[in-house]
């Protein structure tokens, strides 16, 4: 058999392998760029005062959204800029969601690339190169991811920046107010699971711990006039269904697999029942 070369393609020069033409064949076939099953949330979608955005791409099952944007040629930076204001504004918009952005370009060049990997320290962000090749009349495409999102490290993996003690919250972004709440928390929690039960202090939130060892089913963060709970349970319709339906403030369910509530005073007189059950079931399911 004889070897045919492939020949690459030039998109951006192409009179018919127009930016257009791809955002179709992204559309159709949102596998092509390496995320898994995604489904097309939207085509073209308006952004205020910012333009449209390419394609908006989702995964159900993760609750994660792509905002994907398309250049034909080499990056540059307005395509970089657009991409990451684009990502910004849809996760304003819809804070419930894991949100990543992802840029599509022919050629990411090292200068960008550099530029690129940068950015990723601190915002999710994907780089994929996708390319146009040529074989016996037949044009494929050709993409691979250059730059990936960087996986953080759980709360648990990091200890939340290095312990501390009580009055670092107190007078940091905390007050006695929230916690006064925390107090509140653990004298439920040990009430509903274990009174061997502390609260451990760190940097980055405040957890639980038992002769020293993390037990982090519950994780804490003392603002000024509220605290914030976070609560490892498995998300379902059912369970969000009875948060909402309980008046709680219920600030979505985190990438680590926690429900996230904001918990005033009012709450654990009025909702302890629910905050009770709550504890129970995070505690139970811990380390499953």
């Amino acid at each position: 058999m004889q070897y045919q070369p492939a020949n690459r393609i030039s998109m951006r020069q192409h009179p018919e392998l127009t930016e257009k033409w791809l955002q179709q064949i992204i559309s159709d076939d949102p596998s092509i760029l390496g995320l898994g099953d995604l489904v097309v949330r939207d085509i073209e979608r308006r952004q205020p005062r910012a333009g449209r955005l390419d394609v908006l791409l989702s995964n159900p099952e993760t609750l994660t959204r792509y905002e994907v944007e398309i250049q034909l040629g080499a990056t540059d930076e307005s395509h970089i800029i657009r991409t990451i204001e684009y990502w910004d504004l849809e996760r304003r918009r819809l804070p419930q969601y894991d949100h990543v952005a992802v840029i599509v370009a022919e050629e990411i060049t090292g200068r960008f690339l550099n530029v690129i990997s940068l950015f990723n320290g601190s915002i999710p962000l994907i780089a994929i190169q996708i390319q146009a090749l040529e074989v016996q009349g037949t044009v494929s495409l050709v993409a691979a991811r250059v730059v990936d999102v960087v996986e953080l490290a759980t709360e648990e993996e990091d200890e939340g920046g290095g312990v501390t003690d009580r009055s670092y919250w107190e007078t940091g972004v905390g007050s006695p107010l929230s916690l006064g709440l925390a107090d509140e928390m653990l004298a439920l929690i040990r009430e509903k699971t274990d009174a061997g039960l502390n609260l451990k202090y760190n940097k980055g939130y405040v957890g639980l711990a038992r002769d020293g060892i993390a037990s982090n089913f519950i994780l804490f963060w003392p603002k000024k006039q509220h605290l914030i709970a976070a609560f490892k349970i498995p998300k379902s319709d059912e369970l969000t269904n009875q948060l909402t339906e309980s008046g709680i403030d219920l600030m979505g369910y985190g990438k680590g697999g926690r429900y996230r509530l904001r918990i005033t005073g009012a709450d654990l007189t009025q909702r302890r029942e629910m905050l009770g059950r709550l504890v129970e079931m995070a505690a139970e399911l811990y380390g499953k």
